[in-house]
């Protein structure tokens, strides 16, 4: 009776730590290196701990994320090369993150939700306390050629 109660504890403790290994491989479709829609950082979202964070890793371009077509005047000077810009995020539901977005604009940070939009697009969605406050940025997943694949038609 002991032997079939240890093999079935075994089993279970088998079967358990498989099911928590499936579990932790299961990555964020978010997880990759993304273009902003104004063209002018690419971001590396990754692991940093029990979270994921955005660092920029290129800067493309000097050009506002809040007025298309503008050069950006950045209230932040410090450079914007190994900045977080995302950090926090975590799985919020329906496929989406939720963490902070830090704006060098204003120097402000703000909630945000990153939603993916078919394979190569996500919607950046920062916002006030409520999702009504802020503009809605389509950022493009990066090719290992450095360039924004073009999304799916």
């Amino acid at each position: 009776m002991k032997i079939r109660s240890l093999a079935l504890t075994g089993a279970w403790l088998i079967l358990t730590a498989s099911q928590a290994n499936a579990q932790a491989s299961v990555q964020p479709a978010q997880i990759g290196r993304w273009i902003t829609e104004s063209g002018n950082l690419e971001v590396e979202i990754a692991s940093c701990g029990d979270v994921l964070c955005g660092t920029v890793t290129r800067v493309l371009a000097n050009r506002s994320m809040g007025a298309p077509g503008q050069t950006m005047d950045a209230a932040d000077k410090r450079p914007a090369l190994g900045m977080k810009i995302l950090t926090g995020l975590r799985p919020s539901g329906d496929g989406e993150l939720g963490g902070e977005i830090y704006n060098r604009e204003n120097a402000k940070t703000y909630a945000v939700r990153l939603t993916m939009d078919g394979a190569e697009q996500m919607l950046v969605r920062p916002y006030l306390g409520l999702p009504l406050f802020g503009k809605t940025q389509l950022w493009r997943r990066v090719s290992e050629h450095g360039q924004a694949k073009e999304a799916a038609q």
